[in-house]
């Protein structure tokens, strides 16, 4: 009789019916007369279950003497498991190990953080791990889902550039031949001049920043998606910004139910994401926060993690902290009609304590404006000639935002820093593995 070789996702169509699984055993435990292997295939985890006196003695024996992330086929009948928050396990009748793992590191005891990212080629393997992965996934395809519905087209802008667009102070520097170039820090610049040829735009890429931060919101290197939309102005770009979280909060809570439960997510909380979002001036922001007896901060200065958190708490969703001042932004924000000292943008905060996950605004859109802005930020003329140049040829008003993948990640995931939400986290310290 054929079996059935299939993987521990799709186990649930072969119900009574026997399969062959190809996994890595990540657990076990066994008494003398029952063993029970915790299985894992990449595609998820399930239980096989060995019960001695139904399999040959030879199996239970490579059953019991089998070690933790050894490779292994295994072959058995499927069956439904109410106990199982998976809902099937797996009854074995046959183990022929692939390759016998010796000392695997990694052992189920505790470990030290930095013992588990100096093994992070091995800690990815883990339960937890695996469901932060997944969920990151999700988040990934209901991105693209979401921006191919609404008719935007993707484009990969250059990683290598030859101007920053927010100033060079934190940009990892290379040669390119005999010139300067820069390890981009957010493809922006080049998302409005491919708004102006497609209409509306998003990438999704890596990005830099040489910043010698150690908090738990911050990466060397992180993924951003980007979306740059002509003819959009301040509110209709915010609208697209609490559209597009609420669309991947719920395509999570719908397709990750497993993943949230193995990291114990309260999905209450993410259950109650959906559009429109609050939003909170930055001018009432600071009156706000004077309130709560934050006396450190005063208008002009720029929100720190704390301030953020504060303003995050009074909300149940995320909140748009909007129109802060225009000294404290990058060169090409638009500045508001009637006070010239605040810019058309906004922050979105994520509640629960992780901070800002999206930064957008309308760009500026008047040459004259952007040159000026250019000079009073020290940037040249001459590097900046193809940006000011999407000014001069039919210039419309337009708009974008950056979503920082890791940070949505974490808030959605629940888990606390950000160095678990890419497989291999680059940090201050840290360029291993």
């Amino acid at each position: 009789m054929t079996v059935n070789k299939t993987t521990i996702a799709e186990v649930y169509k072969y119900v009574d019916q026997e399969v062959k699984i190809g996994a890595w055993l990540a657990n076990k435990r066994s008494s003398g007369k029952i063993a029970f292997l915790q299985l894992r295939d990449g595609t998820g985890f399930i239980q096989g279950v060995v019960v001695k006196s139904e399999v040959p003695d030879e199996v239970f024996q490579t059953a019991k003497s089998a070690t933790q992330e050894s490779s292994l086929y295994v072959t058995g009948v499927v069956q439904k498991d109410e106990r199982s928050p998976f809902g099937y396990e797996l009854l074995v009748n046959g183990i022929e190990v692939i390759q016998q793992a010796v000392d695997y590191p990694i052992t189920p005891k505790e470990h030290g953080t930095e013992f588990l990212m100096d093994n992070r080629h091995l800690w990815l393997r883990s339960r937890r791990q695996h469901a932060v992965m997944k969920i990151r996934n999700e988040i990934i395809r209901a991105t693209y889902e979401f921006f191919n519905e609404q008719g935007f087209v993707k484009v990969d802008p250059p990683i290598l550039t030859g101007s920053a667009p927010e100033g060079t102070s934190e940009l990892f520097a290379t040669k390119y031949f005999d010139e300067d170039a820069y390890l981009s820090q957010s493809g922006q610049l080049y998302m409005e001049a491919a708004a102006m040829a497609l209409g509306k735009v998003f990438s999704f890429g890596p990005t830099f920043r040489a910043e010698k931060s150690k908090t738990r919101r911050h990466l060397i290197e992180f993924w951003m998606i980007e979306p740059e939309m002509a003819f959009y102005e301040f509110e209709d770009n915010l609208k697209v910004q609490e559209e597009y979280v609420s669309h991947i909060i719920q395509a999570v809570l719908k397709n990750c139910k497993l993943e949230l439960h193995t990291l114990g997510r309260d999905t209450s909380k993410l259950e109650q994401i959906k559009a429109p979002f609050p939003r909170i001036s930055y001018d009432d922001a600071i009156k706000f926060l004077h309130e709560k007896g934050f006396n450190d901060i005063e208008w002009g200065d720029d929100f720190g993690a704390p301030h953020e958190t504060a303003i995050a708490e009074a909300y149940d969703k995320p909140v748009f902290i909007t129109h802060y001042p225009t000294a404290i932004k990058p060169f090409y924000m638009q500045p508001a009609k009637d006070r010239e000292e605040v810019v058309l943008c906004a922050d979105m905060i994520a509640p629960e304590g992780y901070g800002e996950i999206i930064g957008g605004s309308q760009r500026i859109h008047d040459h004259g404006l952007l040159k000026q802005r250019l000079e009073e930020h020290g940037l040249s003329n001459d590097a900046y000639k193809w940006y000011l140049e999407l000014r001069q040829y039919g210039s419309v008003p337009h708009s974008g935002f950056g979503l920082g993948l890791e940070r949505t990640v974490a808030w959605i995931s629940g888990v606390e820093h950000v160095r678990e939400t890419i497989p291999f986290p680059r940090l201050l310290n840290r360029l291993y593995p």
